[in-house]
């Protein structure tokens, strides 16, 4: 194993790795083994517990203890003995029933090592793993991540409901909202997608070499084993699958990785618009004394946080993508192309929540630039002609829009122009009135109010 990060060629585990620590307990080669672990050793107790398995002696209560302790103390060491048999076996989850075995030894529990992996293929112990990993990164790390995140931008949608900024569609300038209702919006879609991941759970399967039971059956043909499958499966806190393969089929954690996918390009979209903000000025960064921002031009504060986050939420998508589309396929009824491509689930899910905490460090460090955005407001009063050819159009006035638009599109426009147009209408004074108040900072609709709902 390599001692030193920069040697490593991934940087998840080299130049991210600080940032990554509590993933190594979630998606490393030694969670792997610690969940197969747990998934062989609840398996036995649930098998021992059930009096149609009459040919397992029930588990006492201190055994039961003695074997879940072997899970909540696996050490690194444990994790390397485990590996080193694999290197005899060729086989990662046989060397678990090897290395339980001579834990049953130590445990004075050697009758029951013949019902270690009893009725069990690898996959049967493998997909459960896998979906514990997933249910606990998004039930822990996950979680933790996006909440900080959404409070944050439900913060500034709050907090700066009311600043006025000129709207920008087809990069062209356009009716005018505020700096809060827009990270509304991303509050509002990034909720939406949490929600979808949040309802649907990992889901996994123990039904044998096909999915038969064909060995259960042949044991005991009066146990219902559907059911009694299920009970296990669901006992983990996962979903069941019914109908399988040798594999469980991989479509919840499909559906799961485009839920996923779904909220990194959601996040991207907000990583993209906070950085043209930035670019434009309207929102400035906070600095700090010894940050550099360019090796040769001393004045950059580059939004390096915002350009990470997009590029390694591009990275997660592009790897999950990968991992669905091969998940969902196997030859038959098995086949092994599926087993390496899962073991890059870990490294798909940590560059997302990479991604997420670039976004949560770079939403610390800005703030709206009130003077550019009330000067480029000011500046730009042609974003008022849409509130113009409305009341036109409220007071029946024949080809209202063409009127405008000869009057406006793509001329010098600006407060003075603004007026003489009002002046010249022919309607009511109320409406005049009206209009010729409206200026561009106040031109918002609901827009604060909206942000402050959120």
């Amino acid at each position: 194993m390599l001692k030193d990060e920069l040697r490593s060629i991934s940087p998840l585990d080299g130049r991210y790795s600080t940032k990554l620590l509590t993933l190594e307990e979630r998606f490393s080669e030694y969670a792997l083994i610690k969940y197969r672990l747990k998934v062989e050793i609840e398996w036995l107790i649930f098998l021992s517990s059930q009096k149609s398995i009459d040919f397992v002696e029930p588990l006492s209560k201190k055994s039961i203890v003695s074997l879940r302790n072997l899970v909540d103390g696996f050490s690194l060491k444990d994790a390397k003995q485990v590996k080193n048999i694999e290197s005899s076996t060729n086989h990662d989850v046989k060397a678990i029933e090897i290395f339980l075995g001579k834990k049953f030894n130590q445990l004075k529990l050697e009758k029951y090592k013949e019902f270690i992996h009893l009725f069990c293929t690898s996959e049967d112990i493998n997909n459960l793993s896998y979906s514990l990993m997933l249910r606990d990164y998004l039930d822990l790390e996950f979680t933790a991540e996006i909440l900080q995140l959404k409070k944050e931008i439900k913060s500034k949608a709050k907090k700066w409901a009311k600043i006025s900024m000129l709207s920008h569609t087809h990069g062209q300038t356009a009716s005018p909202t505020t700096v809060g209702k827009e990270f509304a919006n991303f509050y509002s879609r990034i909720e939406y997608h949490h929600l979808l991941i949040k309802g649907l759970k990992p889901s996994g399967k123990i039904n044998g070499a096909v999915g038969n039971y064909n060995a259960h059956l042949l044991v005991n043909n009066k146990v219902n084993w559907v059911m009694f499958s299920k009970k296990f499966v669901t006992s983990l806190g996962l979903g069941w699958t019914k109908y399988t393969t040798q594999i469980e089929p991989k479509d919840t954690l499909a559906t799961l990785i485009s839920y996923q996918e779904n909220l990194n390009n959601v996040l991207i979209d907000f990583s993209q618009d906070i950085w043209l903000y930035i670019s434009k000025g309207y929102l400035k960064q906070l600095t700090k004394d010894k940050e550099v921002g360019s090796s040769t031009m001393p004045h950059k504060v580059n939004p390096i946080d915002f350009e990470n986050a997009e590029g390694n939420f591009k990275l997660s998508i592009s790897m999950l993508n990968s991992i669905k589309e091969k998940t969902q396929i196997s030859r038959m009824q098995r086949d092994l192309s599926d087993s390496t491509t899962l073991r890059n689930l870990g490294s798909a899910l940590s560059y997302s929540l990479l991604a997420m905490k670039s976004l949560i460090r770079g939403l610390g460090k800005i703030e709206p630039n009130k003077d550019k955005l009330s000067r480029d407001l000011n500046e730009n009063w042609e974003v008022l002609t849409e509130a113009i050819q409305t009341i036109l159009r409220k007071n029946n006035i024949e080809n209202s829009y063409e009127k405008i638009k000869k009057l406006s599109r793509g001329k010098s426009f600006d407060k003075n122009s603004y007026l003489a147009i009002i002046a010249a209408l022919d309607i009511s004074e109320e409406d005049k009135t009206k209009l010729s108040v409206l200026t561009p900072l106040k031109y918002v609709g609901l827009a604060e109010k909206l942000a402050k709902e959120i």
